[in-house]
């Protein structure tokens, strides 16, 4: 299965998986609306790569079912909450 990658001009570390170059479509005009200008980043096939960031085969369920597949940045750490909550375990 081949799939266009589009990363968002507003949201770093988003985004946006389509199964056809361009054609944004099945994609909310909600969802187009904060994901900003789409850029084109590369098309690959799903069938013959592992990606990095999320698991194959609920990016391709996706594309199936919904007609996109949006990839959010991980979650930050907040380096601070985590070293109150140590010194609150400590005492």
């Amino acid at each position: 299965m081949l799939c266009s990658i589009y990363k968002s001009s507003k949201k770093e570390g988003t985004y946006l998986y389509i199964p056809k170059k361009d054609d944004f479509s099945q994609v909310p005009d909600t969802l187009m609306q904060m994901f900003g200008k789409p850029i084109f980043v590369m098309v690959i096939k799903l069938d013959k790569h592992n990606l990095a960031q999320v698991n194959k085969e609920v990016v391709v369920k996706s594309l199936a079912e919904e007609g996109f597949f949006l990839q959010l940045p991980p979650r930050q750490e907040n380096l601070l909450d985590e070293y109150k909550a140590r010194k609150a375990q400590q005492k």
